[in-house]
């Protein structure tokens, strides 16, 4: 019975690599590959000739039986295109399968964008909660958010560049100018990352390239007055009503109750 091993690899610089992680890709029998082309170079920068095959979103239902059976006559690493497999990639499937089929999960720990990110952005690392990639549906996306507001731990999560505009104008909205550190390319020839409020993060990104991984300051905690709020909810209700949008009912809540632009949007949302 082979062992599965989940691999970290570079997210960027190929040096960020392990000697523990070069040695188990070149024992393996087979390599799991979300993105072989990334692998293939990875690979050929070491010297490795392990035999990888793609296993990604698209073809895992069918990728799932064959490296199992693989497994059964030896052991098999599992790669992401960049990073710690199963952190917003497909890796947590063959993981929970190959467990359940009765083989041992290894974890080859290495580079990581979320510790890379939290680590230099100037924020408390003490707590913090990854939340991924926002949901791109307008529902779900007005719920995370909402939850995001009263999150006191500092926030990670990941972003595409052609929404990365509307993702920090929506946490602007949302939780206030709070400080942010947006992490652009990290480790590679161009990273860069800037750190300060929420409103100058949107002037600074107008033509956003790269990846990014965004770390946002935690909440402070707040307890408003029961009759102050109940003021609010009214008032809150009473705009929805006429047809106000969120932006101008949570600004008008917050400049006349006194509440924070996350109590007012909590407001927002339940009025509707």
């Amino acid at each position: 019975m082979g062992n599965l091993y989940v691999v970290a690899t570079p997210i960027g610089n190929l040096e960020d690599i392990t000697l523990r992680a070069l040695r188990v890709l070149g024992e393996a029998s087979l390599i799991a590959a979300e993105d072989t082309r990334t692998t293939r170079g990875l690979l050929a920068h070491y010297g490795i000739k392990t035999r990888s095959i793609s296993y990604n979103d698209h073809n895992k239902r069918a990728r799932i039986p064959l490296l199992l059976d693989a497994l059964t006559k030896g052991d098999v690493a599992l790669v992401s295109e960049a990073g710690m497999p199963t952190i917003s990639d497909p890796g947590l499937d063959l993981v929970v399968a190959a467990i359940e089929a009765g083989h041992q999960a290894v974890s080859i720990p290495g580079p990581s964008a979320i510790t890379a990110a939290l680590a230099v952005s100037g924020l408390s690392s003490r707590q913090f909660v990854y939340v991924g990639f926002l949901p791109r549906r307008g529902k779900e996306r007005r719920s995370l958010l909402a939850d995001l507001a009263q999150e006191r731990r500092t926030i990670i999560l990941f972003e595409a560049p052609h929404r990365l505009q509307k993702t920090l104008t929506d946490l602007l909205e949302v939780l206030g100018d709070r400080r942010i550190a947006v992490c652009r390319e990290l480790t590679k020839l161009h990273e860069e990352i800037f750190r300060g409020p929420l409103s100058a993060a949107i002037d600074h990104f107008r033509e956003p390239r790269g990846e990014f991984t965004l770390v946002i300051e935690g909440g402070s905690p707040e307890s408003p007055e029961a009759g102050e709020e109940e003021d609010a909810e009214e008032e809150m209700r009473r705009l929805h009503a006429q047809g106000a949008t969120a932006k101008q009912a949570v600004a008008a809540i917050v400049g006349r109750y006194g509440l924070s632009r996350r109590q007012a949007y909590r407001l927002w949302l339940e009025s509707r």
